[in-house]
């Protein structure tokens, strides 16, 4: 596989933005099994957590040899500690991941723009981003997957006050853009819905949010696979199994 490191002004936040990128390659090298040379790759968008940066994937799993299977692209952007929201105090992540950010892979890499080749993904912060994309842009994605995500971010900005004050200032965030309960409402009807997978260990702080999150997507109309760990908390080793797990789960036809 090949890594980039990509560094490109970005329009939306009005600064230089940085995002790791894995291609394919045709020779893969010793100890890499590879598959669909000659291919447009398929495209993975695989956000990070709240405490990491665009680099965290690859210095604690295994996500190069995962997609080398699967001739598989990845895409990885840093959105900092934004929640991948439009910031009233600061600057506009959701802009940039949602709409920026994948104009310009088209532009850079030769990778498939079908949406059938199109998936997200990502970790505790990164989850709730990855379902806010599918939630919001369903036609765009074949599937879409949260580990240990945060999915109540309502009830978290009524208790918390640092970062939610620069994100979401005065604003409610319940019924709002922000609101994944309100995006699975409101898209419930949609033409073209991805698939979800949603998974979460059952030690994790962030378990009560899934497990009310699962059956929620259910009464929506949602076609969501979701997976309880025994035991397992917010680590990486969870998340390591999870996105192999995933990998082959969301290429299934």
């Amino acid at each position: 596989m090949a890594l980039m490191h990509a560094h490109f002004f970005s329009k939306a936040l009005n600064v230089a933005s940085s995002v790791e990128v894995i291609l394919p390659e045709s020779d893969q090298g010793i100890g890499v099994t590879a598959s669909g040379a000659g291919e447009l790759p398929k495209v993975l968008y695989l956000l990070h957590g709240y405490s990491d940066d665009h680099t965290i994937w690859q210095r604690r799993t295994s996500i190069e040899r995962y997609a080398a299977r699967h001739n598989l692209a990845v895409i990885m952007p840093a959105v900092n500690h934004s929640f991948y929201c439009n910031e009233v105090h600061g600057e506009r992540y959701w802009d940039y991941v949602s709409e920026e950010l994948p104009t310009q892979m088209q532009r850079f890499f030769r990778i498939s723009a079908k949406p059938e080749d199109t998936f997200v993904a990502g970790l505790s912060m990164g989850g709730y981003g990855a379902m806010k994309l599918a939630l919001s842009h369903p036609e765009r994605f074949a599937a879409a997957a949260s580990f240990s995500g945060a999915s109540d971010i309502a009830s978290m900005a009524r208790r918390r006050q640092d970062d939610w004050e620069r994100i979401y200032g005065r604003k409610a965030v319940r019924g709002s853009e922000n609101d994944l309960y309100h995006l699975m409402k409101v898209n419930a009807d949609a033409p073209v819905k991805p698939r979800l997978y949603v998974s979460c260990g059952t030690a994790d702080f962030l378990y009560d949010q899934h497990r009310k999150f699962v059956p929620a997507l259910q009464k929506n109309g949602w076609d969501v696979t979701s997976y309880d760990e025994p035991d397992a908390v917010h680590e990486w080793g969870f998340w390591d199994r999870e996105i192999a797990k995933f990998i082959p789960w969301m290429l299934e036809k």
